[in-house]
């Protein structure tokens, strides 16, 4: 692991706010040199500590509401079908635009990120295109209030 010192955090704290600030800006707000600042940022980019730079949708474009839902396939008679059955349905849900995010969980989970604009397309979505899965062994929706860090979250990955 990369390891970071103050100026490369503090610059990288500065780009997670605005991606856009010039290295000028960057250094008038670090109070460093341009030529300190812009050394920095091509070396965290070299040891890809920057992979790329990208946007966060506003508000209008995020869901309002946001569950977690995690999904467990049934051990299905011969096994060697699970790792299978996973990944369909890993494929099935990323397909669908609601699905802000699918990872699987152990050998038989697949966790996913849902959003929607109201509470009730947010549980029709859930009972009528994910609990009619064939062959699921459990099904438990964790609905998001409130974010205490990672709010941003649902701008980045919404898609459009």
């Amino acid at each position: 692991m990369t390891q970071l010192d103050d100026l490369d955090r503090a610059i990288i704290r500065v780009l997670k706010q605005d991606a856009r600030l010039t290295i000028s800006q960057i250094a008038q707000k670090l109070d460093r040199p341009e030529s300190t600042i812009h050394f920095r940022i091509k070396k965290l980019q070299e040891k890809g500590v920057i992979d790329r730079y990208t946007i966060v949708l506003g508000d209008s474009f995020r869901p309002r509401n946001l569950a977690l839902v995690y999904i467990q396939a049934e051990t299905p008679v011969i096994e060697e079908f699970l790792e299978r059955y996973v990944r369909y349905v890993m494929r099935t849900l990323s397909m669908l635009p609601n699905v802000m995010a699918v990872a699987r969980s152990g050998k038989d989970g697949v966790v996913a990120l849902i959003g929607e604009d109201s509470p009730e397309r947010l549980n029709r979505f859930i009972d009528e295109t994910i609990r009619t899965l064939p062959t699921l062994k459990r099904v438990e929706v964790f609905e998001l209030d409130e974010f205490a860090k990672g709010g941003d979250l649902a701008g980045f990955l919404v898609g459009v």
